[in-house]
């Protein structure tokens, strides 16, 4: 089963109005209306959010990918405990991930010595976590289907036969 065409534009642009929606799907703008709320009310629509470009906006925080192992519990797997992993406020995203870590979190902290206070103090003396491996972020080329481009017009790749 594919994802409703409505929810895919609002992945896309959550900005659109319910009449532009309502356009472009061939429906009524009650139609949308209806839609939208039911999936905010049901929990589908969890939220919005713009994508900013952290140099434009003057934002200096420090963006961090944890490769976190974890040993799962038994009768819960790794649930509860990436639930509380997810919920510290420095946790931006926590996704379960196949490969040699369990988890992939992301974490924000107002400098290095923040989020490295974070995952020494905090996420590696969690019972469970058996290692973390930090990588920091150094430059954003694509977010959320966003580009960041320089300069204003993208470079092209050269082709060669």
């Amino acid at each position: 089963m594919s994802i409703d065409p409505l929810l895919q534009l609002l992945r896309r642009k959550a900005r659109y109005s319910h009449q532009e929606l309502a356009e472009l799907l061939s429906l009524t703008s009650d139609e949308v209306k209806a839609k939208v709320a039911a999936w905010e009310k049901d929990g589908t629509i969890l939220g919005y959010h713009a994508v900013v470009d952290p140099d434009l906006a003057g934002d200096h925080d420090v963006s961090a990918f944890i490769e976190v192992k974890l040993t799962p519990e038994r009768g819960g797997g790794f649930d509860r405990l990436a639930m509380r992993i997810a919920r510290f406020d420095q946790v931006v995203s926590c996704y379960l991930a196949s490969g040699g870590y369990d988890l992939m979190v992301v974490v924000e902290g107002g400098d290095l010595r923040e989020v490295a206070r974070f995952v020494s103090e905090k996420l590696s003396s969690m019972d469970g976590v058996l290692s973390t491996a930090t990588h920091f972020r150094l430059k954003t080329y694509k977010e959320n289907g966003f580009l960041f481009e320089e300069g204003g017009t993208p470079e092209r790749l050269a082709v060669s036969p």
